[in-house]
């Protein structure tokens, strides 16, 4: 706060500011007392700070929080020397006087009610601490000392939100202005980089001035000897110094423009980078107060812990941290309550009595990584197991073959939960299913690993800011669309050679497992997909059975892009999350990747996968005939399908009458075979819709069926059909017989 104006501020609003950091002081102190009751640095420390609120509250004349900070004070300089040596007990008491602080400085009062109450309360529980502590210290290390241990706390919920009440005062900008201001930094950094594509238009237009004055030299030449006094002489001359005064004002104004577009791109740097660290905040800043939450409810447990925290100088945006709050606390519960065992059994294991949580947070790859870990006994793997199959989440058969990686993902389950019985601080299954819920929400990753006996690891991969993103660019129906990176698992030029077709849906093989190809033109509504290029530039998106090859037109390249969020008035646009600006000062759509994997398997399941299959084959129409199979029976539609391909007819296969039926009107065939028995539509139905069509009635049609009747033929026949070909005597050559008489090889 110094150097600002405080003149707006009230000598409340002062005083809570104080408490927000003075508190901050205490709790981390008493929490190390904890440990080392006669620490001289943090008994001083504590000693000041409680010395230093004691001062404010006189100064403003609030009285309930004077008489709490001076018995803190006394206490504590009592224990400096020596007249009292600081118990469990003490500290309870005294981290019950911060909190005791904060609703004496709160108005209205908390609750509707004064602190009066609630400092009645403290001072009889520093009192009866200070009169118990001979008893107290010989107690055995790990038992209740003179009083019930704290009820468990809500680990989400504790210290932040009066702390976050007293820094909302102090805050001299809305967090609404300050992503305003952030997106007015970035096209400001947009802006300021379309000048380098100017000035390199301008250097192509130097060199061209170049060359006239090379042609008006050479026009000169050719002229052969001229006399410079006569007309054509001062002409040509006058060109040339003209041309002359013209490439060095040229040069000049080059030079100014190259000086200010190093001079506007630095200073738009700096302020994007300024705006930008503004919605950064360390890391410890929203986490120190679970220090005191994991001893608190350790201790309502009947267990020792305390929370180590490494890296909390690490920057990340104020919005995740906020968001991280509810997430770490669920994480830290499950460690304290899961994870650690009780003193006793901690000592019999060769452990210390004391549990440790590691809350860290560490910079890598342009993320943030943040990990829970503890000390205690690690997932039993096996329980996992049988509370898998207990909840009927896997047959019997497929729970034995599941690995530990698969069987921990089920802890992320909705409703999943390892503890039989329901209480104040776990049971209910729903803590791990809300942190990964919020890690996908800021487009991150959640991991989990386990070592018996040795304790339990969760990992967090998030993005530094939600601000900025880094994405790939990539051309639609020439516009540029962008994908975060952190949606894709890899990108490829896919040989057209290597498109397989799959139930009629185009499929190629990644890895083991073959991917759904979808072209980004259909998903997005953008007209037909190019179809002349050997190779498709393909984005692979998502994972295992929900993955899916996006095929765009072009690879742009990778952006780091600064979010806009879209007009409120649009709510929610299919398949796109936001807007940003390219360096050219482009608009450019961020595309949604859950949604637009949501929409592929809609339109897959609709068996409306039609754009690409044209795409992957347009290279092969001026030679190949085109073959419709309609069979709802998966085996004929292949075996039938097979035989054609290998005869080198392009065939294209549909489920039923009424996908055959969509399919024949939507594209060119020369040949239609088709089943008489299938659901929605039959065959005699299709083929009377099809010769009843003036554009496609020319179209030979085919009935392959397993009824033999002299009849059924009849009917086929009568509804129009060229040809009927019983199953019974089905065989490769019959097919490809009946189908060369009706439309020729495959060629030609």
């Amino acid at each position: 706060m110094s150097g600002e104006d405080l003149s707006q501020f009230s000598m409340l609003d002062l005083f809570r500011a104080e408490l927000d950091s003075q508190s901050l002081a205490l709790t981390s102190g008493l929490l190390a007392l904890e440990r080392d009751p006669v620490a001289p640095d943090h008994l001083e420390s504590c000693m000041r700070a409680a010395h230093s609120l004691k001062g404010a509250a006189r100064i403003i004349d609030l009285d309930p929080a004077v008489r709490v900070a001076h018995a803190m004070e006394e206490c504590l300089v009592a224990a400096q020397h020596g007249r009292l040596r600081l118990t469990r007990d003490h500290i309870d008491a005294l981290l019950k006087g911060v909190d005791v602080l904060a609703v004496a400085a709160s108005e209205p009062p908390a609750g509707g009610v004064g602190a009066e109450p609630q400092i009645a309360l403290f001072l009889q529980a520093l009192e009866q601490a200070s009169n118990g502590g001979a008893a107290a210290d010989s107690a055995p290390s790990g038992e209740p000392q003179g009083q019930r241990a704290p009820t468990p706390p809500a680990l989400s919920v504790l210290e932040p939100a009066q702390s976050a009440a007293g820094s909302d005062r102090m805050v001299r900008i809305t967090a609404q202005a300050m992503n305003r201001l952030l997106g007015l930094a970035g096209e400001s950094l947009m802006e300021a980089r379309r000048l380098r594509p100017f000035a390199d238009r301008l250097v192509r237009q130097k060199r061209r001035h170049r060359d006239l004055a090379k042609a008006v030299d050479g026009l000169r030449a050719a002229l052969g000897p001229i006399d410079p006094d006569d007309r054509t002489g001062r002409a040509l001359a006058e060109v040339q110094d003209k041309l002359a005064q013209s490439e060095d004002f040229f040069i000049e104004r080059l030079a100014e423009l190259d000086s200010i577009d190093r001079r506007a791109t630095d200073l738009a740097n700096r302020l994007y980078t300024e705006t930008l660290s503004s919605r950064m905040r360390p890391f410890e800043d929203g986490v120190r107060h679970f220090s005191r939450a994991v001893r608190d409810l350790a201790r309502s447990l009947g267990k020792e812990a305390r929370l180590e925290i490494v890296g909390g100088g690490a920057g990340i945006d104020r919005d995740i941290l906020d968001q991280l709050d509810a997430p770490l606390g669920h994480l830290l519960r499950n460690a304290v309550d899961h994870g650690l065992e009780t003193p006793e059994e901690r000592v019999a294991a060769g452990k210390p009595r004391e549990g440790v949580i590691r809350l860290e947070a560490r910079h890598h790859a342009g993320l943030l990584q943040v990990i829970v870990a503890d000390d205690g006994q690690g997932v039993d793997v096996e329980r996992v197991r049988a509370a898998v199959l207990a909840n009927s989440l896997v047959t019997e058969e497929t729970v034995g073959d599941l690995g530990e990686a698969e069987l921990l993902e089920f802890l992320f389950l909705p409703g999943f939960s390892m503890k039989t019985t329901v209480s104040d601080v776990s049971g209910r299954g729903v803590g791990l299913d809300a942190v990964q819920s919020m890690v996908k929400q800021v487009r991150g990753l959640t991991t989990v690993s386990s070592t018996p006996g040795e304790g339990a690891q969760f990992q967090l991969q998030l993005p530094l800011t939600l601000s900025v993103i880094r994405t790939l660019l990539v051309e639609i129906a020439d516009e540029p669309y962008a994908l975060p990176l952190a949606g894709i698992t890899r990108t490829l030029k896919l040989p057209r050679a290597d498109i397989e077709l799959l139930e009629g849906r185009p499929h190629f093989r990644f890895g083991d497992r073959q991917v759904g190809l979808i072209t980004a033109h259909e998903i997005l509504g953008r007209g037909e997909a190019r179809s002349d290029a050997a190779e498709l530039p393909v984005v692979v998106l998502g994972d295992g059975e929900t993955s899916y090859g996006l095929i765009v037109d072009r690879f742009l390249g990778e952006r780091e892009l600064v979010v806009r969020p879209l007009d409120p008035r649009l709510a929610k646009v299919k398949d796109i999350s936001a807007a940003a600006l390219i360096e050219d000062g482009s608009p450019v759509l961020i595309i949604d990747v859950e949604d637009l994997l949501r929409s592929a398997e809609k339109i897959a399941s609709s068996g409306r996968l039609r754009t690409l299959q044209r795409a992957a084959t347009a290279t092969d129409r001026a030679r190949r005939k085109r073959v419709l199979v309609v069979d709802d029976s998966l085996t004929v539609r292949e075996l039938e399908r097979k035989i054609l391909d290998h005869h080198g007819y392009e065939v294209e296969v549909a489920v039923d009458g009424m996908d055959g039926w969509n399919v024949v009107r939507s594209e060119p065939f020369d040949l239609v075979v088709t089943d008489i028995d299938m659901p929605r539509m039959d065959g005699i139905e299709l083929v009377t819709l099809i010769k009843r069509d003036a554009r496609l009635r020319s179209v030979p049609v085919m009935i392959v069926s397993y009824k033999d009747r002299e009849e059924d033929r009849r009917r086929g026949l009568d509804a129009g059909a060229d040809y009927y070909l019983t199953k019974g005597s089905f065989h490769d050559d019959t097919l490809i017989h009946a189908v060369v008489d009706l439309v020729g090889p495959a060629s030609g």
